[in-house]
Protein backbone atom coordinates (compact mmCIF):
# COMPACT_ATOMS: atom_id res chain seq x y z
CA UNK A 1 0.00 0.00 0.00
CA UNK A 2 1.45 3.78 -0.54
CA UNK A 3 2.48 5.67 2.16
CA UNK A 4 2.27 8.81 2.78
CA UNK A 5 4.36 11.76 4.63
CA UNK A 6 4.81 14.98 4.65
CA UNK A 7 8.27 16.48 4.23
CA UNK A 8 8.89 20.60 4.00
CA UNK A 9 5.26 21.31 3.58
CA UNK A 10 4.62 18.83 0.80
CA UNK A 11 2.93 15.74 0.75
CA UNK A 12 4.49 12.92 -1.40
CA UNK A 13 3.35 9.48 -2.37
CA UNK A 14 6.69 6.93 -1.72
CA UNK A 15 6.56 3.12 -3.12
CA UNK A 16 7.61 1.46 -0.27
CA UNK A 17 10.59 -0.58 -1.02
CA UNK A 18 12.54 -3.52 0.23
CA UNK A 19 16.75 -3.50 0.43
CA UNK A 20 18.45 -4.91 -2.69
CA UNK A 21 20.22 -8.11 -1.19
CA UNK A 22 22.72 -10.19 -4.21
CA UNK A 23 20.92 -13.78 -4.06
CA UNK A 24 23.69 -16.34 -2.93
CA UNK A 25 23.87 -18.23 -6.55
CA UNK A 26 24.68 -14.68 -8.15
CA UNK A 27 27.31 -13.72 -6.07
CA UNK A 28 28.99 -17.42 -6.20
CA UNK A 29 29.08 -16.80 -10.43
CA UNK A 30 30.53 -13.00 -9.77
CA UNK A 31 33.55 -14.73 -7.71
CA UNK A 32 34.53 -17.14 -10.48
CA UNK A 33 34.18 -15.19 -13.23
CA UNK A 34 36.12 -12.71 -11.01
CA UNK A 35 38.84 -15.47 -10.16
CA UNK A 36 39.03 -16.80 -13.68
CA UNK A 37 40.20 -13.29 -15.04
CA UNK A 38 42.41 -12.51 -12.14
CA UNK A 39 43.98 -16.03 -13.15
CA UNK A 40 44.28 -14.86 -17.26
CA UNK A 41 45.95 -11.95 -16.04
CA UNK A 42 48.68 -13.45 -13.86
CA UNK A 43 49.41 -16.02 -16.23
CA UNK A 44 49.54 -13.16 -19.28
CA UNK A 45 52.29 -11.20 -16.95
CA UNK A 46 53.96 -14.44 -16.20
CA UNK A 47 54.07 -15.32 -19.62
CA UNK A 48 55.26 -11.59 -20.72
CA UNK A 49 57.83 -11.65 -17.73
CA UNK A 50 59.56 -14.96 -18.99
CA UNK A 51 59.65 -13.63 -22.86
CA UNK A 52 61.75 -10.88 -21.62
CA UNK A 53 64.38 -12.62 -19.35
CA UNK A 54 65.99 -14.28 -22.82
CA UNK A 55 69.37 -16.07 -21.90
CA UNK A 56 71.90 -17.83 -24.02
CA UNK A 57 72.83 -22.18 -23.49
CA UNK A 58 75.25 -21.27 -20.74
CA UNK A 59 72.85 -19.58 -18.54
CA UNK A 60 74.22 -15.77 -19.85
CA UNK A 61 71.53 -13.01 -19.73
CA UNK A 62 70.86 -11.23 -22.84
CA UNK A 63 72.88 -8.59 -23.55
CA UNK A 64 75.85 -9.60 -20.96
CA UNK A 65 78.83 -10.96 -21.42
CA UNK A 66 79.81 -14.89 -20.84
CA UNK A 67 82.30 -16.00 -18.30
CA UNK A 68 83.88 -17.43 -20.86
CA UNK A 69 85.87 -14.72 -23.24
CA UNK A 70 85.15 -13.64 -25.28
CA UNK A 71 81.29 -14.75 -25.67
CA UNK A 72 78.17 -12.28 -25.43
CA UNK A 73 74.86 -13.58 -25.12
CA UNK A 74 73.02 -11.88 -28.51
CA UNK A 75 69.07 -12.79 -28.59
CA UNK A 76 70.06 -16.46 -27.25
CA UNK A 77 73.06 -16.99 -28.97
CA UNK A 78 76.72 -16.76 -27.72
CA UNK A 79 78.92 -14.62 -30.02
CA UNK A 80 82.43 -13.05 -29.97
CA UNK A 81 82.64 -10.07 -29.10
CA UNK A 82 85.71 -9.37 -28.16
CA UNK A 83 85.68 -5.84 -28.42
CA UNK A 84 82.97 -5.36 -25.47
CA UNK A 85 84.04 -8.71 -23.28
CA UNK A 86 87.82 -8.28 -23.60
CA UNK A 87 90.45 -11.48 -23.78
CA UNK A 88 92.25 -13.79 -21.50
CA UNK A 89 96.00 -13.20 -20.92
CA UNK A 90 96.71 -16.09 -23.94
CA UNK A 91 95.01 -14.16 -26.27
CA UNK A 92 94.69 -10.72 -28.03
CA UNK A 93 91.96 -8.94 -29.58
CA UNK A 94 91.67 -8.94 -33.34
CA UNK A 95 88.71 -7.57 -34.13
CA UNK A 96 85.99 -9.08 -31.69
CA UNK A 97 88.21 -12.52 -31.92
CA UNK A 98 91.00 -13.15 -29.36
CA UNK A 99 93.78 -15.00 -31.53
CA UNK A 100 97.15 -16.13 -31.01
CA UNK A 101 98.83 -16.01 -34.27
CA UNK A 102 101.74 -18.40 -32.92
CA UNK A 103 99.69 -21.46 -32.55
CA UNK A 104 96.71 -20.83 -35.23
CA UNK A 105 98.25 -22.58 -37.98
CA UNK A 106 97.12 -24.71 -40.47
CA UNK A 107 93.52 -24.85 -39.58
CA UNK A 108 90.91 -27.69 -40.19
CA UNK A 109 87.84 -27.84 -39.90
CA UNK A 110 85.81 -30.92 -38.35
CA UNK A 111 82.53 -32.22 -38.45
CA UNK A 112 81.59 -34.20 -34.95
CA UNK A 113 78.09 -36.03 -35.59
CA UNK A 114 75.88 -36.76 -32.52
CA UNK A 115 72.61 -38.30 -31.52
CA UNK A 116 69.69 -36.93 -29.41
CA UNK A 117 65.99 -38.60 -29.62
CA UNK A 118 67.00 -40.33 -32.73
CA UNK A 119 68.00 -37.10 -34.91
CA UNK A 120 71.57 -37.23 -36.29
CA UNK A 121 72.66 -33.94 -35.41
CA UNK A 122 76.22 -32.23 -36.81
CA UNK A 123 78.72 -29.66 -34.76
CA UNK A 124 81.36 -27.76 -36.80
CA UNK A 125 84.70 -26.77 -35.21
CA UNK A 126 87.84 -24.80 -36.75
CA UNK A 127 91.03 -26.96 -35.19
CA UNK A 128 94.61 -25.57 -35.38
CA UNK A 129 98.13 -28.05 -36.00
CA UNK A 130 99.97 -25.35 -34.04
CA UNK A 131 97.67 -26.16 -30.93
CA UNK A 132 97.67 -29.86 -31.24
CA UNK A 133 101.78 -29.74 -31.68
CA UNK A 134 102.12 -27.38 -28.71
CA UNK A 135 100.06 -29.96 -26.57
CA UNK A 136 101.58 -32.40 -28.28
CA UNK A 137 105.19 -31.87 -27.27
CA UNK A 138 104.20 -31.14 -23.21
CA UNK A 139 105.94 -33.38 -21.41
CA UNK A 140 103.91 -36.59 -20.30
CA UNK A 141 106.21 -36.82 -17.29
CA UNK A 142 105.22 -35.54 -13.58
CA UNK A 143 108.38 -35.16 -11.40
CA UNK A 144 108.68 -34.43 -7.73
CA UNK A 145 111.20 -32.92 -6.07
CA UNK A 146 110.51 -35.30 -2.74
CA UNK A 147 109.92 -39.39 -2.84
CA UNK A 148 106.23 -38.78 -3.92
CA UNK A 149 104.94 -40.87 -6.60
CA UNK A 150 102.85 -39.30 -9.07
CA UNK A 151 99.27 -40.46 -9.09
CA UNK A 152 97.09 -41.46 -12.16
CA UNK A 153 94.69 -38.43 -10.91
CA UNK A 154 97.71 -36.17 -10.97
CA UNK A 155 97.87 -37.02 -15.13
CA UNK A 156 94.59 -36.23 -15.56
CA UNK A 157 94.49 -33.29 -13.64
CA UNK A 158 97.22 -31.93 -15.33
CA UNK A 159 95.96 -32.78 -18.93
CA UNK A 160 92.50 -31.42 -18.04
CA UNK A 161 93.48 -28.36 -16.69
CA UNK A 162 95.44 -26.81 -19.14
CA UNK A 163 95.14 -23.33 -20.22
CA UNK A 164 96.12 -22.82 -23.86
CA UNK A 165 94.23 -25.83 -24.36
CA UNK A 166 90.97 -24.88 -22.77
CA UNK A 167 91.25 -21.67 -25.07
CA UNK A 168 90.85 -23.55 -28.29
CA UNK A 169 88.42 -25.73 -26.95
CA UNK A 170 86.12 -23.41 -26.12
CA UNK A 171 84.66 -22.45 -29.40
CA UNK A 172 83.51 -26.39 -29.67
CA UNK A 173 81.58 -26.11 -25.63
CA UNK A 174 80.14 -22.85 -26.89
CA UNK A 175 79.00 -24.61 -29.90
CA UNK A 176 77.16 -27.32 -28.26
CA UNK A 177 75.65 -24.65 -25.91
CA UNK A 178 74.31 -22.94 -29.05
CA UNK A 179 72.81 -26.09 -30.36
CA UNK A 180 71.31 -27.00 -27.71
CA UNK A 181 69.38 -24.61 -25.43
CA UNK A 182 68.18 -27.11 -22.34
CA UNK A 183 71.46 -28.35 -20.19
CA UNK A 184 70.14 -31.93 -20.09
CA UNK A 185 70.57 -31.64 -24.24
CA UNK A 186 73.94 -30.17 -23.72
CA UNK A 187 75.04 -32.86 -21.80
CA UNK A 188 73.43 -35.61 -24.06
CA UNK A 189 75.49 -33.72 -27.36
CA UNK A 190 78.71 -33.37 -25.16
CA UNK A 191 78.56 -37.36 -24.77
CA UNK A 192 77.62 -38.61 -28.00
CA UNK A 193 80.40 -36.32 -29.55
CA UNK A 194 83.25 -37.71 -27.89
CA UNK A 195 81.39 -41.36 -27.70
CA UNK A 196 81.44 -41.10 -31.78
CA UNK A 197 84.80 -39.88 -32.19
CA UNK A 198 86.63 -43.24 -33.75
CA UNK A 199 88.46 -45.86 -31.13
CA UNK A 200 92.26 -45.73 -32.13
CA UNK A 201 95.11 -46.11 -30.72
CA UNK A 202 97.85 -43.39 -31.56
CA UNK A 203 100.90 -45.17 -33.75
CA UNK A 204 103.55 -42.58 -31.46
CA UNK A 205 105.87 -43.74 -28.99
CA UNK A 206 107.45 -42.32 -25.83
CA UNK A 207 110.75 -43.24 -24.19
CA UNK A 208 110.21 -43.46 -20.15
CA UNK A 209 113.63 -44.01 -18.56
CA UNK A 210 114.40 -46.18 -21.46
CA UNK A 211 111.65 -48.09 -21.68
CA UNK A 212 109.09 -47.53 -24.30
CA UNK A 213 105.42 -46.70 -23.93
CA UNK A 214 102.64 -45.66 -25.77
CA UNK A 215 101.76 -42.24 -26.25
CA UNK A 216 98.73 -40.31 -24.62
CA UNK A 217 96.89 -37.67 -26.47
CA UNK A 218 96.06 -34.58 -24.74
CA UNK A 219 92.45 -33.89 -25.50
CA UNK A 220 92.87 -31.37 -28.18
CA UNK A 221 94.71 -33.97 -30.07
CA UNK A 222 91.62 -36.25 -29.82
CA UNK A 223 89.58 -33.70 -31.40
CA UNK A 224 92.13 -32.87 -34.15
CA UNK A 225 92.93 -36.39 -34.56
CA UNK A 226 89.50 -37.59 -34.74
CA UNK A 227 90.46 -40.42 -32.45
CA UNK A 228 91.14 -42.10 -29.47
CA UNK A 229 90.79 -45.02 -26.94
CA UNK A 230 89.06 -44.45 -23.96
CA UNK A 231 91.16 -43.30 -21.29
CA UNK A 232 91.78 -40.36 -23.91
CA UNK A 233 88.67 -39.89 -24.45
CA UNK A 234 86.95 -40.11 -20.88
CA UNK A 235 89.28 -37.35 -20.46
CA UNK A 236 88.67 -35.02 -23.18
CA UNK A 237 84.71 -35.62 -22.03
CA UNK A 238 85.17 -34.99 -18.69
CA UNK A 239 87.27 -31.54 -19.61
CA UNK A 240 84.15 -30.59 -21.66
CA UNK A 241 81.54 -31.43 -18.54
CA UNK A 242 83.68 -29.37 -15.91
CA UNK A 243 83.28 -26.75 -17.95
CA UNK A 244 79.69 -26.96 -18.44
CA UNK A 245 79.30 -26.78 -14.39
CA UNK A 246 79.26 -30.48 -13.93
CA UNK A 247 80.04 -32.53 -10.98
CA UNK A 248 82.41 -34.72 -12.43
CA UNK A 249 84.79 -37.86 -11.16
CA UNK A 250 86.98 -40.26 -13.53
CA UNK A 251 86.24 -43.81 -12.75
CA UNK A 252 89.15 -46.33 -13.36
CA UNK A 253 88.51 -50.23 -12.92
CA UNK A 254 92.20 -51.29 -12.85
CA UNK A 255 91.37 -54.83 -12.57
CA UNK A 256 89.59 -54.44 -16.01
CA UNK A 257 92.38 -51.23 -16.86
CA UNK A 258 89.48 -49.10 -18.10
CA UNK A 259 88.35 -45.57 -17.84
CA UNK A 260 84.58 -44.35 -17.86
CA UNK A 261 83.11 -40.10 -17.12
CA UNK A 262 80.85 -40.56 -13.83
CA UNK A 263 78.69 -37.44 -13.47
CA UNK A 264 76.90 -36.62 -9.75
CA UNK A 265 73.35 -38.11 -9.88
CA UNK A 266 70.36 -39.64 -7.93
CA UNK A 267 72.22 -42.34 -5.71
CA UNK A 268 70.01 -45.17 -6.95
CA UNK A 269 70.90 -44.38 -10.38
CA UNK A 270 74.20 -44.11 -9.53
CA UNK A 271 77.34 -46.41 -10.42
CA UNK A 272 77.81 -49.19 -7.54
CA UNK A 273 76.18 -46.30 -5.20
CA UNK A 274 78.74 -44.30 -5.31
CA UNK A 275 76.68 -41.05 -6.22
CA UNK A 276 77.69 -40.76 -9.94
CA UNK A 277 76.32 -42.03 -13.10
CA UNK A 278 78.61 -43.82 -15.61
CA UNK A 279 79.31 -42.69 -18.70
CA UNK A 280 81.17 -44.81 -21.58
CA UNK A 281 83.34 -43.09 -23.54
CA UNK A 282 85.05 -45.68 -26.04
CA UNK A 283 81.61 -45.85 -28.17
CA UNK A 284 77.54 -44.48 -28.52
CA UNK A 285 76.12 -46.11 -24.96
CA UNK A 286 73.25 -44.80 -22.91
CA UNK A 287 73.62 -42.30 -19.90
CA UNK A 288 73.70 -44.72 -16.51
CA UNK A 289 74.54 -47.70 -18.70
CA UNK A 290 77.31 -49.63 -16.51
CA UNK A 291 76.18 -53.15 -17.67
CA UNK A 292 78.19 -52.79 -20.93
CA UNK A 293 80.27 -56.21 -22.52
CA UNK A 294 83.45 -55.33 -24.19
CA UNK A 295 85.52 -56.83 -27.05
CA UNK A 296 85.96 -60.18 -25.78
CA UNK A 297 83.42 -60.26 -23.68
CA UNK A 298 84.67 -58.76 -20.16
CA UNK A 299 82.62 -56.93 -18.08
CA UNK A 300 83.10 -54.29 -15.29
CA UNK A 301 83.41 -56.33 -12.11
CA UNK A 302 85.44 -53.95 -10.12
CA UNK A 303 84.90 -51.20 -7.57
CA UNK A 304 86.64 -48.27 -9.17
CA UNK A 305 89.12 -45.75 -8.22
CA UNK A 306 87.51 -42.22 -8.08
CA UNK A 307 89.44 -39.23 -9.20
CA UNK A 308 87.59 -36.05 -8.34
CA UNK A 309 87.40 -33.78 -11.17
CA UNK A 310 85.21 -31.18 -10.37
CA UNK A 311 82.04 -29.85 -8.61
CA UNK A 312 78.74 -28.38 -9.75
CA UNK A 313 75.63 -29.48 -10.71
CA UNK A 314 73.77 -32.90 -10.80
CA UNK A 315 72.05 -34.84 -13.26
CA UNK A 316 67.94 -34.70 -12.78
CA UNK A 317 66.14 -37.14 -11.08
CA UNK A 318 64.19 -37.58 -14.21
CA UNK A 319 66.17 -37.95 -16.64
CA UNK A 320 64.93 -40.35 -19.06
CA UNK A 321 68.14 -42.62 -19.81
CA UNK A 322 68.21 -44.15 -16.20
CA UNK A 323 64.80 -45.95 -17.62
CA UNK A 324 66.36 -47.08 -21.18
CA UNK A 325 69.56 -48.37 -19.37
CA UNK A 326 67.52 -50.39 -16.77
CA UNK A 327 65.81 -51.82 -19.85
CA UNK A 328 69.74 -52.79 -21.45
CA UNK A 329 70.83 -54.37 -18.25
CA UNK A 330 67.75 -56.16 -18.43
CA UNK A 331 68.04 -57.41 -22.23
CA UNK A 332 71.63 -57.97 -22.12
CA UNK A 333 70.86 -60.65 -18.73
CA UNK A 334 68.28 -62.34 -20.51
CA UNK A 335 65.45 -61.33 -18.52
CA UNK A 336 62.30 -62.29 -20.41
CA UNK A 337 60.92 -59.23 -21.31
CA UNK A 338 57.66 -58.12 -23.83
CA UNK A 339 58.52 -56.80 -27.11
CA UNK A 340 62.20 -56.73 -26.42
CA UNK A 341 63.99 -57.06 -29.61
CA UNK A 342 61.61 -53.83 -30.94
CA UNK A 343 62.49 -52.23 -28.01
CA UNK A 344 66.17 -53.17 -28.25
CA UNK A 345 66.34 -51.70 -31.82
CA UNK A 346 64.45 -48.46 -30.76
CA UNK A 347 67.09 -47.96 -28.65
CA UNK A 348 69.79 -48.69 -30.90
CA UNK A 349 68.24 -45.89 -33.44
CA UNK A 350 67.68 -43.09 -30.32
CA UNK A 351 71.46 -43.66 -29.14
CA UNK A 352 72.69 -43.93 -32.36
CA UNK A 353 73.92 -47.67 -30.49
CA UNK A 354 76.92 -50.05 -31.98
CA UNK A 355 77.55 -51.85 -29.22
CA UNK A 356 81.11 -51.96 -29.75
CA UNK A 357 83.28 -51.16 -26.52
CA UNK A 358 86.86 -51.28 -26.14
CA UNK A 359 89.35 -52.18 -22.92
CA UNK A 360 92.42 -50.35 -23.29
Amino acid sequence: MPKKIEELGGKYNLEEKKPWILEPKYFFIIVFIVTILTALALDIAISSSKKEILTCGDGTLHGFCSLRKPYFCDNGTLVEKASICGCNENLERKGDSCVNNYYMTEPKNLNFKYFIDGKQKEISFLAYKGIKDYVGNLSRIISYDESGVPTRADFKKRSINEELQLEFLNPLIVAIQNSEKTPENQLRAAVSIVQNIPYNFSSEKILIEGIEVNYSRYPYEVIYENAGICGEKTTLLALILKEMGYDVVIFYNKKENHEAVGVKCPVEYSYKNTGYCFIETSGPAIISDSSIEYIGGIKLESYPEIIPISYGKSLPKNLREYKDAKFMERFRSGDFLLFKNSKYNSLKEKYGLTENYYIE
